[in-house]
């Protein structure tokens, strides 16, 4: 934004709270509802009555290149074909406040400080007011809506209910304080122009009123040509202490000018698509997330056709997918990119199920799923092969074993659609994260909470060779969905290896546990295995050679559990893992001193 992207100055209160009802001045559909409790107005109220700053009001000019929806404040009713000047990007809070209590002239519904509902109007206590030892905010009373106050039992303590009562107890209400005339005369007539009350009033209106008439408010007006993505951001940079806007909330309110509701298709167009069991995968996908992978498949479009028309090399736009990115999609691309990349993810869903992810709780990284979608919508049927599933696999399984999509990731996002499609249409050679991705051996000894990618990427590689249920024989898998109880725990137990002497570091490390069904668990205990395999095969009235089978299957030798030979069970387990990883990597994994190398890629 430059210089003259906004200007500064002030603006009468009145002339704002003018604008606000007769709709020249709204608030972008961005902009979530009015929230505050009465206490928090009383405060803003005592505030203007003495003249003291309540902040900058943020508005943006309207009629520019970016249009949004937009609304009336709360509680202005503005002709319905009434065109906002401005919007309000900050100080909506306060201006609804402002408007609510001193303008709109009926009760205000707001909140007390436990967020129930209330209804009540605001006064002024004119003899506290004046009175040079009450704080200015217990001068400001809140009455209910039939300005009667109430005990606990009903039985009425104050009432209010007419002019002239409030006359009588000098309580002027601040639904005039902007046009006090009328009442002042009522109230100069019910004591009968006395001169003693006359000079009360005059005292009054100097003290109070005449702050709200003279105020003024600091206003920052942007541009009508901002930027929509300056818009964000400004919005965000004022509203540090609220919720932060969202790329999906501003794209909601922009769209929503050429009347297309994108919440409501994302709710029930997009994420009924994939409301079944087999898409529970997806469950954690957020509608910024399917914003991103729509995001990649619009600006690969724009290069592609940039190439189509000979656009230079160091001029091509970029694909990619950050904030500015996805507040530069259009509708138009949306609507077309939006169906491709809501099947990419539920073909993402069926891909995962190939690799033996099944549940959100394993799921290595959920923001894979970003780049994954956009490169089965891109790739289409080109993907299905075999030849293409096997690459696929190998570029997934190198972005959970390399680490790489930890932090900041849109820029691998943008190199991984262009690499691995062209990799799946032999188009390109290998893709940049399956060139980078490394996994050291020492890895393994330092994986023991699903913190860890790599950590809950062993787990799902246990069931993909094949890992089953010790006791009973059933696939882990199986088990997990039927059960849900199913999950990683020690092979030789805890207790024994504290008891035993063994390093923490090697015993509290995945290459000592493995998925185990919460029962199965429970026989193993803190015994030995050379105990608790015994009684795995009486529980499963089975012979312990058929448990040994199903040792096998999660890559243990059950021979060293026999003799209770730790080392030697870590040794093998240790290089059968990461025999498994260098396959679905497909790259050499040395071994940690550099005797032997574990895989032939």
């Amino acid at each position: 934004m430059t210089d003259e992207a906004f200007s500064i100055d002030k603006r009468p209160l009145r002339d704002l709270l003018r604008q606000v009802e007769d709709g020249r001045a709204q608030l972008p559909e961005f902009q979530r509802g009015w929230v505050w409790p009465y206490p928090n107005i009383t405060a803003l109220l005592a505030s203007v009555s003495q003249g003291f700053p309540v902040g900058t009001i943020m508005t943006l000019q309207a009629g520019g290149n970016v249009r949004f929806k937009h609304r009336p404040i709360e509680g202005a009713l503005p002709p319905s074909d009434a065109e906002p000047e401005t919007l309000v990007l900050d100080g909506q809070q306060r201006l609804t406040s402002l408007f609510q209590a001193i303008k709109l002239g009926e009760p205000v519904v707001t909140q007390d400080v436990r967020k129930q509902r209330v209804t009540g109007w605001f006064y002024a206590d004119m003899s506290a007011v004046l009175n040079g030892q009450t704080d200015r905010e217990d001068a400001i009373r809140f009455l209910p809506k039939d300005k009667i106050v109430k005990n606990f039992r009903g039985e009425v303590l104050e009432d209010y209910s007419t002019p002239e009562k409030e006359y009588e107890a000098n309580l002027f209400p601040l639904r005039y304080v902007l046009n006090p005339r009328d009442w002042e005369a009522g109230y100069e007539e019910f004591w009968d122009l006395d001169k003693d009350k006359r000079r009360f009033w005059r005292s009054f209106d100097d003290e109070f009123l005449r702050h709200f008439d003279r105020y003024q408010v600091p206003v920052i007006s942007l541009g009508k040509n901002t930027a929509r993505q300056a818009v964000c951001q400004v919005f965000e940079n004022v509203n540090t202490g609220g919720v932060s806007l969202t790329v999906f909330e501003l794209l909601t309110a922009t769209f929503a000018a050429d009347e297309f509701d994108l919440r409501k298709h994302w709710e029930k167009e997009i994420k009924a698509a994939w409301d079944e069991p087999r898409y529970d995968i997806l469950k954690d996908v957020s509608n910024t997330d399917f914003l991103q992978s729509v995001t990649l498949l619009a600006t690969a479009s724009r290069r592609e056709e940039a190439v189509s028309c000979g656009v230079p090399e160091e001029r091509l736009p970029r694909i990619g997918c950050k904030r500015k990115d996805m507040l530069e999609l259009s509708l138009d691309e949306y609507r077309r990119f939006a169906p491709p990349v809501m099947e990419g993810f539920r073909r993402a869903a069926k891909f995962l199920r190939q690799q033996y992810v099944f549940d959100t709780k394993f799921l290595p990284y959920g923001t894979q799923l970003i780049p994954l979608a956009a490169i089965l919508a891109l790739a289409g049927e080109e993907a299905q092969s075999a030849g293409a599933q096997n690459k696929l696999a190998r570029w997934y399984w190198c972005g959970v074993f390399g680490e790489l999509y930890g932090g900041s990731t849109e820029t691998r996002f943008s190199h991984d659609l262009p690499d691995v499609v062209g990799w799946i249409r032999s188009t390109s050679g290998e893709p940049r994260t399956v060139e980078a991705a490394q996994f050291a051996p020492g890895r393994l000894l330092t994986l023991r909470t699903r913190n860890s990618a790599a950590y809950k990427g062993i787990y799902a590689l246990l069931l993909k060779a094949g890992a089953v249920d010790w006791r009973t024989g059933e696939k882990a898998e199986v088990t997990g969905y039927f059960d849900e109880s199913i999950d990683i725990h020690h092979i030789f137990p805890k207790a024994w290896c504290q008891e035993a002497g063994k390093d923490p570091g090697l015993y509290n490390s995945i290459v000592n546990k493995t998925p185990l069904t919460a029962r199965t668990n429970r026989i193993i205990g803190g015994n030995a295995p050379s105990d608790y395999l015994v009684k795995l095969a009486k529980s499963a009235e089975t012979s312990v050679g058929e448990v040994h089978d199903h040792i096998r299957s999660h890559l243990v030798t059950p021979e060293h559990m026999e003799r209770d030979d730790f080392p030697s069970f870590f040794a093998a387990r240790k290089a059968a893992l990461l025999a498994r990883v260098s396959t679905e990597m497909g790259k050499v994994i040395a071994d940690d001193i550099g005797e032997e190398a574990v895989g032939g890629f």
